[in-house]
């Protein structure tokens, strides 16, 4: 947490403020929830209400520039690796429409078999070692099987996949662009993909790839760009934010005694794990910053952020607003499900996560499995390492040992 005359000033790319940001946020909504950070030039939001209103709100808040605030990553061209997180309307809408056929109910509840058997395998397989990384060994590997599966990539070439979607998204301390190892993963991936989708367009099969190929909308079909920037999107958001969720489920319920007994004890009760997932994307949510482009003048609470600024919508903040949530700070998955209806996780409108159902899907799957096959877990909370990025919060690394049933 950087700190000027004694107040605290949000700067995402502080490996301290990347360690915990809640007393940064909660200093901030209750004492400028507009809040400008004068070195880096860089606006935030950081209460529930304000940042719902933005998520909804057309023709202010622009998606053009993307939603990373680093200097290579933010500014026109977006759009080319965030595919539609860095567009808006109308060709966001039309591209979103033809990209969510991916992604409809049934689709998805179609995906719930193979879901499993990968979760049996995984999860198999960690029992048996009794102790192992949570992260490395399961919640990474589930996430980015199903993702490939969706892709069509082959399952020997995952790891590396993985391997290069980690590294875009990692930060070193104090780094305020995208640092050299992050472009060349973000070239790679973007060669694979291109591969991909050649190989496609030569021999179609039954996967999303070659469904976004064919796809069209009054006579417009995707480009190979489109097609691309859409694939690198699934791999780096879907995947990681999916993993991060894992983790962090795994994390806070052990640091909460009670709450893992209620899980755990006796038999086991999975009728709490659909709360456990709630509560975790609201306690400690994996996507915690989004960036837009102010197409005009916002002024709110006495401030103005001027038009052309690049301004933040706290998600990890309005997921603690005591506005909104009663005892805000303390992790409970009992929580009343009417406050956890109104979590900010997968964002909001135009822009509301594709892949939220999935990922909801995926991981109270995973959850269910282990409270069916553990009849405890421990994780090693000390020797956790946590990932360095600016947009996304969770663990590289989570010791876990399992007792099974």
């Amino acid at each position: 947490m950087s700190v000027v005359q004694d107040s605290p000033v949000l700067d995402p790319y502080d490996y301290g403020f990347q360690d915990d940001p809640y007393p940064v946020y909660a200093w901030l909504r209750a004492n400028e929830p507009l809040h400008h950070n004068p070195v880096l030039d860089l606006w935030a939001l950081t209460l529930h209400a304000d940042i719902a209103e933005a998520l909804r709100t057309e023709g202010t808040y622009s998606n053009s520039y993307g939603v990373a605030i680093e200097r290579s990553a933010w500014g026109p061209e977006a759009h080319k690796v965030m595919s539609i997180l860095g567009m808006d309307p109308p060709r966001q809408k039309r591209l979103r429409s033809l990209v969510s056929r991916g992604f409809t109910p049934r689709r998805v509840h179609d995906l719930l078999p193979r879901i499993q058997e990968l979760t049996d395998r995984y999860l198999g397989e960690c029992l048996e070692m009794g102790s192992f990384d949570w992260i490395a060994d399961f919640a990474g590997r589930l996430p980015m099987d199903v993702i490939s599966e969706m892709m069509g990539v082959p399952e020997e070439d995952r790891a590396e996949v993985r391997r290069q979607a980690d590294v875009v998204v990692h930060r070193e301390d104090g780094v305020y662009d995208v640092p050299p190892a992050g472009a060349e993963a973000s070239l790679w991936l973007v060669g694979y993909y291109l591969d991909m989708v050649a190989e496609r367009r030569r021999k179609p099969t039954d996967d999303l790839t070659s469904a976004l190929i064919e796809a069209e909308i009054d006579g417009e079909r995707l480009t190979d760009d489109d097609v691309i920037a859409f694939l690198f999107l699934m791999v780096v958001a879907g995947n990681e934010t999916t993993t991060k969720l894992l983790g962090h489920a795994a994390f806070h319920l052990t640091r909460h005694p009670d709450q893992h007994d209620l899980v755990f004890g006796g038999a086991g009760d999975t009728d709490l794990v659909a709360p456990w997932v709630e509560e975790t994307l609201r306690y400690d949510t994996s996507s915690q910053l989004l960036a837009r482009y102010l197409l005009r003048d916002v002024e709110l609470h006495g401030r103005v952020a001027p038009q052309g600024a690049k301004l933040l919508l706290c998600l990890g903040s309005a997921n603690r607003d005591e506005a909104v949530f009663g005892r805000p700070d303390e992790y409970d998955i009992t929580r009343d499900a009417d406050e956890l209806a109104r979590i900010l996780s997968f964002g909001g409108g135009r822009h509301f996560c594709l892949g939220a159902n999935l990922a909801r899907l995926e991981a109270r799957v995973a959850l269910t499995a282990l409270v069916e096959r553990a009849g405890s877990i421990e994780v090693d909370h000390e020797a956790c390492r946590r990932v360095h990025s600016v947009n996304v919060r969770g663990f590289a690394v989570a010791p876990m040992t399992v007792v099974p049933r």
